[in-house]
């Protein structure tokens, strides 16, 4: 009898409580209506004119907007861009440190979290300096057309280059949030033993274990990318987010219509990425 009846103590322990799914749904709640109440006050902003009624008209107008498509594209390809970047040259850095040299990982953290403490318009100041001072410097040699190049308004590296600093803190905490996870050293010796090559090892063995963490490293990239307006309305271009506030000006219904629409083409590249991880996950 005492032992049934620890059993069922301890039966009874297991079992969900009532309360916490109650909270578990208040909280939820609560959650939702602090992102969706905004969100819905801005695309009744964008659907209804006082003495109009109801439309979609600005909407419409997307279609035809100038400039629209040619920022749009802009920031996605500097996002792109970014990202690969950002990767290649966090990912293998952070693996060297960690197998190699293990000491220096406060130095790294220290370093790749810099950027969070410098303002951006102190860090795009230095950027207009430097680019500045550099044409002059270089005019004599090779490297001024280079210098030139990667200030082209139909691609612009600069901004790809100021981008890939500003999101290496959260890059980095990502990967390292990941890398946490996993045992690398392991798994790195067991695939060399093996014979695989570091390029293989990195391929095969490292990526496919950093799934989430590239994914979230990846999205947040992409939302500062989308997002950002100091940096490339200072140095003279026009990505997405500095259209949208040069429209503001004129057109208010259009330019929240757009910031709907890229929150709500970001949630479905999140959503449509969550989904694929995870059924890769459930194989």
């Amino acid at each position: 009898m005492a032992a049934l009846t620890g059993l069922e103590r301890v039966s009874g322990a297991d079992t969900p409580r009532p309360r916490r799914a109650w909270w578990r749904g208040a909280v939820f709640l609560l959650a939702g209506i602090y992102f969706l109440v905004p969100l819905g006050t801005a695309f009744w902003y964008t659907i209804h004119t006082p003495g109009a009624g109801v439309s979609l008209s600005a909407y419409g107008e997307l279609l035809t907007a100038d400039g629209f498509a040619r920022s749009l594209s802009l920031s996605l390809g500097l996002a792109l861009a970014t990202i690969a970047v950002v990767l290649l040259l966090a990912l293998p850095a952070m693996l060297a440190v960690r197998l190699f040299a293990p000491r220096l990982r406060p130095v790294m953290e220290v370093l790749c979290t810099l950027p969070l403490v410098v303002p951006p318009i102190t860090f795009v100041a230095g950027i207009g300096t430097a680019l500045r001072g550099g044409t002059d410097l270089l005019a004599p040699t090779p490297f001024w057309a280079t210098l030139i190049a990667i200030q082209d308004p139909g691609f612009p590296l600069v901004l790809v280059l100021a981008y890939v600093v500003l999101v290496l803190p959260f890059v980095y905490r990502s990967l390292d949030a990941g890398l946490r996870t996993m045992d690398v050293r392991t798994l790195v010796e067991a695939a060399r033993n093996l014979g695989a090559s570091w390029p293989y090892v990195l391929a095969r063995v490292i990526v496919p274990n950093l799934r989430s963490a590239l994914a979230s490293a990846s999205f947040l990239t992409l939302a500062l990318v989308l997002g950002e307006y100091t940096v490339a309305s200072l140095l003279g271009y026009q990505p997405f987010a500095v259209w949208i506030v040069t429209v503001s000006g004129s057109k208010g219904q259009l330019s929240v219509a757009v910031s709907i629409l890229s929150l709500l083409l970001i949630w479905l590249l999140l959503l449509a990425v969550s989904t694929v991880f995870g059924k890769e996950k459930g194989k």
